[in-house]
């Protein structure tokens, strides 16, 4: 692994833990995986608030629609094996559908391009109001015509790919969630990634959980009820392990994959533009996009009490799973920092020998900075944001303590002096930003309980 990105995956682990908890969520799993082998992977927080259970990177989570990239790559491994083709029809396959529906494409239903209602009339099953359906259920709901024309426009349906799942069903002959893990799941070589529930005896499984609003507190959501048919849009359960392991995979640069690189090529092509703020693309399942200037592929999920994002960046040879576990989970934010960070890494490279111990999470009343080495210079990270490195002043630094703020934003601190005291052991204690003095969180944090605990006691 470079230099460069060894750095940037340490301090990615650092600001994601303090994000957790200036979010106050429940817990988060990472992991990134570096031309095929997982280089980290973390777990912070916890996997159940009720029972107070540690999060741990063995956790299973819902990883929701990223089961629709399983789906998409069943049906691209039975086009391999010449049992299918993307521009079959799907009634060639499963009766009982609308005539109009029935004469969409394998690849439309893959492409959301088939028009297809969301989630049909009723879409509690994603409110936690009631089960998810089953084959009989989904196979009534499509004999109604397509909401919209089709191919017209990309237009999201997960009842789009529970028709997929039951296509690979009619083609395999059998069950879709025992042909999805043997041949797609298992093959991957994924240990930790089941199609449905229910678990093994044993897993270790992390909790979804409400958000606070309208209760004023976090629930505990069970989150391990059967998808059945929905298995295919949306069922699965993994790691973050895991799951960018088999994202990196679908990877057409890839060293390993169940897939040809033709099928690969052809799952992480653009097919429609998706209808949105940001620049997005989606293929056979997989959206891509470019953030901070990188091309990436990858599928985000929303399964109640969950929200998780993956990335897969081709030019750093690199995948980034994030999984959280409340419905206001901030994964997508979480991975679009990450980005940025990498970048921001990238652009300035590994730290030069001499500023490696300038680094620390450094506190005022204010909040916290962090001092991130980077280049021949010390970025003042601040990691409360999205992207820490948005705005951050440049440190120059002159001697074994001192510093000079070579670059900040005009209402910072531009052009003055950073220095770091010792105690008589040699270590450093405290740092002065030109006129701010920063310590550590728990000295921070006593001076603030003297301060105004003591105040708020006088009141009484």
């Amino acid at each position: 692994m470079d230099a460069w990105l060894r750095s940037a995956v340490g301090y990615i682990a650092d600001w994601l833990e303090f994000q957790l908890t200036a979010s106050q969520q429940p817990g988060v799993m990472i992991a990134i995986v570096h031309r095929g082998k997982v280089a980290a992977e973390h777990a912070f927080g916890l996997a159940n608030l009720d029972t107070g259970e540690k999060l741990t990177p063995r956790h299973r989570f819902r990883i929701a629609s990223h089961s629709k990239a399983f789906t998409a790559a069943g049906i691209m491994k039975l086009r391999e094996r010449r049992k299918l083709r993307l521009d079959d029809p799907v009634g060639q396959y499963v009766g009982g559908l609308h005539p109009h529906i029935a004469e969409q494409t394998i690849a439309q239903l893959l492409s959301h391009s088939a028009g297809l209602t969301r989630d049909g009339a009723d879409s509690g099953q994603f409110t936690d109001t009631r089960p998810y359906l089953n084959a009989k259920d989904v196979l009534a709901e499509l004999k109604a015509p397509p909401a919209i024309d089709p191919n017209t426009r990309f237009k999201y349906s997960n009842h789009g790919y529970a028709l997929a799942g039951l296509v690979i069903e009619a083609v395999a002959g059998e069950p879709y969630p025992a042909w999805i893990k043997r041949e797609i799941v298992d093959a991957a070589g994924l240990r930790e990634t089941v199609p449905n529930m229910p678990l093994p005896n044993g897993t270790p499984f992390a909790r979804g959980h409400t958000r606070r609003q309208p209760l004023g507190r976090r629930l505990v959501i069970p989150g391990d009820n059967p998808a059945y048919a929905m298995a295919s849009a949306a069922g699965f359960a993994a790691t973050a392990a895991d799951t960018a392991r088999f994202f990196a995979q679908l990877a057409p640069n890839a060293k390993r994959s169940v897939l040809s690189v033709a099928s690969r090529r052809e799952l992480t092509r653009k097919q429609w533009r998706v209808v949105q703020g940001a620049e997005m693309h989606y293929g056979l399942g997989v959206a891509s996009g470019k953030t901070d200037g990188w091309d990436w592929f990858g599928h985000g999920g929303g399964f109640q009490g969950y929200i998780s994002r993956t990335a897969v960046l081709p030019e750093c040879d690199a995948a980034i799973s994030i999984l959280s576990n409340s419905i206001d989970g901030a994964a997508p934010a979480w991975i679009d920092g990450c980005f940025g960070i990498l970048r921001t890494f990238k652009t300035r490279g590994a730290p030069d020998r001499g500023l490696r111990d300038w680094t620390g999470r450094w506190w005022t009343v204010w909040g916290a900075t962090d001092l991130v080495p980077m280049g021949n210079r010390v970025l003042a990270a601040n990691p409360v944001f999205f992207n820490p490195f948005m705005d951050a002043s440049e440190i120059e630094v002159t001697g074994r303590d001192t510093g000079r703020i070579a670059w900040a934003t005009g209402y910072a601190s531009h052009g003055e002096t950073v220095r770091r005291s010792r105690s008589k052991a040699g270590k450093v204690t405290d740092i002065w930003f030109a006129g701010a003095n920063a310590r550590p969180e728990k000295t921070l944090a006593a001076e603030i309980e003297r301060r105004y605990a003591k105040s708020k006691r006088a009141e009484r």
